[in-house]
């Protein structure tokens, strides 16, 4: 890795504090444009290049049907990338100074109902003993808090509070926050303890929630699991982690709880990034308005 790649890895890691999932997909992209722009263009480094050299890199994987969102994602690395070498004076301007993203359809994320949600807490049959303790305390953590499947798969048995029933979550970038817990989540926790406790085998000891090996849960499993309960009671498209976190944010927006309160349960370092979840609570609010505002009873 050349010095300024290197000297960006550290950067990213240790002050910027990203995963080492997000580092390595930052340096992929990099070395990406870097590969293309050696075989079009036979330059070994990519600091010196011009916005002509990465706009063929841009139509050559939109030729190639890569998704304008994921291009967009790939140039956002980019233009991180020469933002630090302006930032220990490598270049005097980033070549991507004046480029403007990809447009991108919208996205909507569908919530669940709330009888869904019901449904899958009170209605279907949990494993028996361990198992189906953990999974049910999974959703039911989901949907009472709102967290990120990372963080619900590093949360530390530590991080509990029962005394003011509270619980410390790891955020993106390191960022602690802590979050409330409804008493039917600490009695679930109290009996999920009991049932941990009693695995033959605690490999990682310090994390809350393990496998029936001991050891600690993985990304994959858990989108299995929330995928598998919500099969049997919704036939919505997409079922995870994060609708679920979605679906958390919705039902407390529709049923009065403030912008800002939501913001700081879900983590948000600003405000931008929670209204997504507002669309939802806007069609109930025009459900709401369209039955008591006396102009519609004429």
């Amino acid at each position: 890795m050349q010095s300024n790649q290197q000297a960006f890895h550290d950067y990213l890691q240790m002050q910027k504090n990203y995963s080492l999932h997000t580092v390595k997909a930052y340096l992929n992209d990099i070395a990406e444009f870097e590969s293309f722009n050696k075989i079009h263009f036979e330059q070994d480094s990519i600091d010196k290049v011009v916005y002509p050299q990465i706009r063929s890199w841009i139509v050559s994987l939109v030729d190639n049907n890569i998704s304008a969102s994921s291009v967009n994602r790939k140039i956002s690395s980019l233009k991180s990338y020469y933002k630090f070498l302006l930032r220990i004076k490598q270049i005097e301007q980033s070549p991507l100074l004046k480029h403007k993203a990809l447009k991108t359809p919208k996205k909507i994320q569908i919530p669940f109902s709330e009888k869904e949600v019901d449904l899958v807490l009170n209605q279907i049959v949990y494993p028996e003993g361990f198992e189906g303790v953990r999974d049910k305390l999974i959703i039911d953590l989901f949907y009472t808090t709102g967290i990120r499947r990372t963080e619900l798969i590093n949360l530390n048995l530590s991080g509990i509070d029962f005394s003011n029933a509270t619980l410390k979550v790891l955020g993106k970038r390191n960022k602690e926050r802590i979050i409330p817990l409804l008493p039917i989540i600490t009695n679930q926790l109290k009996s999920y303890i009991v049932q941990r406790n009693q695995l033959q085998e605690i490999k990682d000891s310090d994390k809350l929630f393990l496998t029936q090996k001991g050891v600690k849960l993985n990304d994959t499993l858990v989108y299995r699991l929330i995928n598998m309960y919500f099969s049997n009671v919704s036939e919505k498209v997409k079922k995870s982690p994060h609708i679920l976190r979605h679906t958390f944010a919705t039902h407390l927006l529709n049923n009065g709880a403030d912008l800002n309160s939501v913001k700081e349960l879900l983590g948000h370092s600003s405000l931008a990034s929670t209204q997504v979840y507002t669309h939802s609570s806007l069609a109930e609010l025009k459900k709401v308005y369209g039955n008591a505002h006396p102009r519609n009873q004429k």
